[in-house]
């Protein structure tokens, strides 16, 4: 993929969320204006014009060690690492570093069979994905943002941030889970909630795993309908403003904001992984039987910001 090509598909095609009043669908109208276009660079978040929640005193600038355009060969281990020590995966599907890739400008993770079965801490895994994470935590202020392509099959594509439950102590030896992505490309469940996660932006923010009674548990989240997820892709984000607030964007444009059940002031690092749910479970053929290209979900570029003072 070339990035040029692609900053001009976005800058052509990709512009303000309107929705249907019957079905709420995000449908890109045509441009019709200057104001609709939605712009990407490396050197700013991406906003349509208009929506940028800065302050008028404040300018946006990148985090470097929480944003990579992944344009290497290899993954940068100042900035990544691949699994974790405490998680193999929910079965059906293990982690596994075989599953990520870096070609044409995007991290890939792509989800395969296993050749064996193998048994993992008692737990058997016939499947495949992979958790890519960041080494260096975010934090309340911030802004993330990737473009992703998710993948076609009944696992998930994601981007989202958690803490590190057992770095902390006292009350705040508890967990905080921010998604501001979280979908599927192949629903096999029949639960009503569930038809929903392979055409739209799920977001959520989660609080439990608490020490003490009264740290509030729960999950408080919001959604946006889109076209299926693995037909393009999609700029997800999330300004997490503060630790009371955090405002979601899809494709550069805010589109709903969401108070956590509990405080979100604990640093958390980021996540892009694939793997599978227990609500939504494996097909009968495997599910596994598409093309690399199906199978696999792409990230374009990470990117994170922090506001600063403008330098006059």
């Amino acid at each position: 993929m070339i990035k040029l090509r692609s900053f001009l598909i976005l800058l052509i095609t990709f512009v303000s969320c309107t929705h249907n009043n019957d079905d709420n669908v995000y449908i890109p109208p045509a441009v019709e204006s200057k104001e609709e276009i939605l712009t990407s660079t490396k050197d700013q978040p991406t906003f349509i014009n208009g929506e940028d929640p800065k302050p008028d005193n404040k300018i946006w600038e990148k985090v470097d060690l929480l944003s990579d355009e992944f344009e290497e060969n290899t993954l940068d281990s100042n900035k990544w690492a691949l699994l974790i020590s405490s998680w193999a995966g929910r079965p059906p599907a293990l982690f596994t570093e075989e599953a990520v890739t870096l070609s044409n400008g995007n991290l890939n993770v792509t989800n395969y069979l296993l050749n064996t079965s193998q048994v993992v801490n008692g737990n058997t895994y016939t499947h495949a994905g992979s958790l890519v994470r960041s080494i260096h935590n975010g934090s309340p202020g911030m802004y993330f943002e990737c473009r992703m392509k998710a993948n076609k099959t009944f696992m998930s594509s994601t981007f989202w941030l958690i803490n590190d439950r057992n770095s902390n102590s006292g009350c705040d030896r508890r967990t905080t889970e921010l998604d501001i992505q979280e979908c599927v490309g192949e629903i096999t469940t029949d639960a009503t909630w569930a038809q929903k996660m392979n055409h739209g932006m799920n977001s959520n923010t989660h609080s439990r795993n608490t020490s003490c009674d009264e740290t509030n548990i729960g999950s408080k989240g919001g959604e946006v309908e889109t076209d299926e997820n693995w037909k393009d892709y999609h700029i997800y984000a999330a300004w997490w403003k503060n630790e009371t607030e955090i405002l979601f964007f899809l494709d550069g444009k805010h589109q709903f904001t969401v108070n956590p059940i509990e405080k979100f002031n604990l640093p958390m690092s980021l996540r892009m992984v694939t793997e599978t749910y227990d609500w939504n479970p494996e097909p009968t053929d495997g599910g596994m039987t598409g093309n690399w290209e199906d199978r696999t979900t792409k990230y374009d570029w990470v990117r994170t910001w922090q506001l600063a003072e403008i330098i006059e």
